[in-house]
């Protein structure tokens, strides 16, 4: 699906709905927290610049990595250049080690506990 700009390279909000998957409720929330900004109104319907989807894939990939809205508003900032904390990334970047470790336990754990055949798993040493 190709998206569909206008003459002055401005998206409306049903496109950009269509484009990321997301209610315009949302889209609605993520301006009142400052992460997207619409550019003016055509009738009745909000519109955005073009670079709206970039931003968008920006958002979801912070929070797909556990960063909440404040932190990727900080992150993103409010006008075309990021504002990069540095310190922010390394801490949720050992958080995510921390993550990934406790469930890499988890994952070995589940799958010694289905490979074990005795009646109880309270009988396996290793358990």
């Amino acid at each position: 699906m190709h998206t569909i700009l206008s003459p002055e390279g401005i998206i409306d909000i049903s496109q950009v709905t269509k484009q990321s998957g997301l209610p315009t409720s949302t889209l609605r929330f993520y301006e009142k927290k400052c992460l997207i900004r619409s550019v003016g109104q055509q009738g009745i319907r909000r519109v955005f610049s073009k670079d709206i989807l970039e931003r968008m894939s920006l958002i979801a990939l912070r929070r797909v990595a556990g960063f909440s809205l404040d932190e990727i508003s900080g992150i993103l900032g409010s006008g075309k250049t990021l504002d990069v904390d540095r310190d922010l990334l390394l801490n949720k970047a050992s958080e995510l080690d921390e993550t990934i470790q406790k469930l890499s336990a988890m994952c070995d754990g589940l799958q010694l506990a289905a490979t074990y055949t005795a009646p109880s798993h309270l009988e396996c040493p290793r358990f």
